[in-house]
């Protein structure tokens, strides 16, 4: 059993106690969050201790530290637990922007310290067969994508001190939504080599960053594909991604994979299960948060690399970056090698 500190007790600080409260292989030693009391506050609620930041990278019992502050609060608390040599699980972003979290993952690497980061969606069944589908090469070679994330957001959860600004979050429905699904499909289908992209800030809401993005893209392999992402598509729905083979198309929407295959037959794998895309943020499983803290445990016991990697990561961040640059300028932008 390795015991792990949570770091930062706001919205997805309960996902995380509850995956961890279910696992056998991780147990929640201890919280710790910028502001003490609030620390301190949790943590009696929950029967668990608070500690500084300094004291859960000195203690000798925590195996790994789980950070799930906001993004513009990342760099102080990395540098700490990667400067004692402790295992890092970051919650995405890894930052807001390209280069902050490039800086991130090229710390971690240079003090051989692991880092990985919280893509829950590659931990459902679905998502699972069809990476296996696509690893065995049975959809035959990819001709097109569709990746579509019609989200809903009111503006009472834009009104949060700092949500949905440059400054704390990086962005909008991209980096802070839709950056899930676009981790997920680039892990199917491969990079992106450039794009042409439209982001605006809707009538729906009062924010700083965009609440809609359409956009197309040119893969590295020769597919083309589409992105549409959102927060303002009330009342919200589930995020899918087509793929389009030669062989076969498959769809991930909701937890489920339908495959229709050129030769006629049909086949359906997963189950039904919410997402988080309406106005609930948070309803959406525990589970596929301990599928991915357990996956990351294991990973340092075997000493391999977790399912996604800090460095891995920053494919979704380049990818992200390129969206908005091509919005920005007009134009279509390839995007950054990393």
């Amino acid at each position: 059993m390795k015991n792990a500190v949570l770091v930062g007790v706001g919205m997805v600080a309960d996902t995380h106690r509850m995956a961890l409260d279910a696992s056998k292989l991780v147990n929640l030693t201890a919280v710790c969050a910028r502001r003490p009391e609030r620390a301190e506050d949790y943590a009696e609620k929950h029967g668990i201790r608070a500690v500084t930041l300094a004291e859960a990278a000195a203690d000798p019992d925590i195996d790994f530290a789980i950070i799930a502050t906001p993004p513009n609060a990342r760099v102080d608390v990395v540098a700490a637990f990667a400067k004692a040599g402790k295992p890092i699980l970051l919650e995405k972003p890894v930052e807001r922007g390209l280069v902050a979290a490039t800086a991130i993952v090229e710390r971690c690497e240079a003090l051989n310290v692991p880092l990985g980061v919280v893509f829950q969606h590659r931990m459902r069944e679905a998502s699972q067969k069809l990476t296996e589908l696509v690893a065995e090469g049975v959809l035959g070679e990819l001709a097109m994508a569709e990746i579509c994330v019609p989200w809903w957001r009111d503006q009472g959860y834009y009104d949060a001190p700092g949500r949905g600004t440059i400054a704390q979050d990086g962005g909008g429905v991209l980096i802070t939504q839709a950056i899930h699904t676009l981790d997920l499909a680039l892990s199917l289908t491969g990079p992106v080599a450039q794009v042409q992209a439209m982001a605006r800030t809707s009538k729906m809401h009062g924010m700083e960053a965009e609440d809609v993005v359409a956009a197309g893209l040119d893969f590295s392999n020769g597919a083309v594909g589409t992105l549409t992402a959102t927060t303002a598509s009330f009342p919200g729905g589930a995020e899918t991604i087509a793929l389009h083979g030669t062989k076969g198309s498959a769809r991930l929407e909701s937890g489920v994979l339908l495959v229709h295959w050129q030769d006629g037959r049909t086949e359906t794998f997963g189950a039904t299960a919410a997402t988080g895309g309406g106005a609930d943020p948070m309803a959406f499983t525990h589970e596929w948060h301990q599928g991915v803290i357990e996956d990351f445990a294991q990973a340092l016991d075997e000493k391999r690399p977790p399912m996604v990697t800090g460095r891995a990561a920053l494919k979704t961040h380049a990818l992200i970056e390129a969206l908005m640059e091509s919005s920005i300028e007009g134009k279509r932008m390839k995007v950054p090698s990393v």
